[in-house]
């Protein structure tokens, strides 16, 4: 049996649900799902104060990048006493995790560490996100496992991309996913897939490129049906917090969504922020927020209406 650390969420929800949950010896202090994962050792740390306000929260972020240094950092010592045969981590963002070439440093720095493999996942769709069980599946030696387990959740996109795939552009509400409140940040990578699959469309952003800054005023301008608000790493509870002064920025009593009443809170930490396999249930809820009749089924305690 491997001995396996993984250092981002995703990577842990991807190994629970293929069944390795027994063979992870250690995990992020992020990874948080199942329940299960959280009582292995952490062995990563965030060099960002994240019970600050978005605005500050972002300022530390510029900060300790401009001068080169790493937004997370890991228990070296830990790591190498517990001697992984594999590590999961993530080559797509700095600013969400360990950096991968932290990593690859430490264990090529490391003899002890020589046969220990790095399983870099670095997603930007859906279909990416699938591809990465798959070859963590086919890594670890349950290649039918994992695919068995993406054909289901191939299933579950389809069921929802059936039916809202003949849906006229005018049947479509305009939608926006906040991923950051102050400075305004859209949500982009899968996130505009996943509203588009789900029976809406954001041409604001563009699938498959990092989520970049943005204007309120081109959201006025917009004049958005849904907003998503749902913050990279926060919970509901947060999330509700954090989204208050988006509700006093100039037009957004005049918007169509809040005069409508589909504003909402998601929680973006379990769901649009994390590229594992809830990805899917992030559509089937997105799907839920835009069309209730055509889906009502709606996940209670995941989200909550701001307006």
């Amino acid at each position: 049996m491997s001995r396996i650390a993984s250092l981002i969420s995703s990577g842990t929800e991807i190994l629970y649900a293929l069944g390795l949950g027994e063979s992870v010896v250690a995990t992020s202090h992020e990874c948080d799902f199942p329940p299960e994962a959280t009582t292995h050792r952490r062995v990563t740390i965030s060099n960002i104060d994240s019970q600050s306000d978005s605005l500050d929260i972002d300022g530390q972020v510029k900060s300790i990048s401009a001068a080169g240094g790493a937004l997370y950092d890991f228990d070296r010592d830990a790591l190498l006493g517990l001697r992984p045969d594999v590590i999961i981590t993530q080559a797509q963002c700095d600013v969400c995790a360990v950096r991968y070439q932290d990593v690859v440093d430490f264990v090529q720095g490391e003899p002890a560490l020589e046969s220990t493999r790095i399983i870099a996942l670095n997603p930007q769709s859906l279909s990416d996100v699938f591809a990465d069980v798959l070859r963590v599946g086919s890594v670890l030696g349950v290649a039918d496992r994992a695919e068995q387990y993406v054909n289901g959740l191939l299933e579950r996109v389809d069921a929802i991309r059936r039916r809202t795939a003949p849906m006229l552009e005018e049947s479509r509400p305009r939608v926006i996913c906040i991923e950051w409140i102050e400075p305004l940040m859209l949500a982009a990578n899968w996130t505009p897939e996943l509203i588009d699959i789900a029976g809406g469309r954001c041409p604001l952003t563009q699938a498959g490129r990092h989520s970049d800054y943005s204007s309120w005023s081109s959201v006025v301008q917009f004049d958005p049906e849904v907003i998503v608000v749902s913050p990279c790493g926060f919970d509901l509870a947060r999330t509700l917090e954090e989204a208050k002064p988006v509700e006093t920025w100039e037009g957004f009593d005049e918007l169509t969504a809040t005069r409508s009443g589909r504003v909402f809170a998601l929680d973006g930490n379990a769901y649009l922020n994390r590229s594992g396999p809830r990805l899917v249930e992030s559509v089937e809820i997105l799907a839920h927020l835009f069309h209730p009749k055509v889906f009502p089924e709606s996940h209670a305690g995941d989200w909550q209406a701001l307006a």
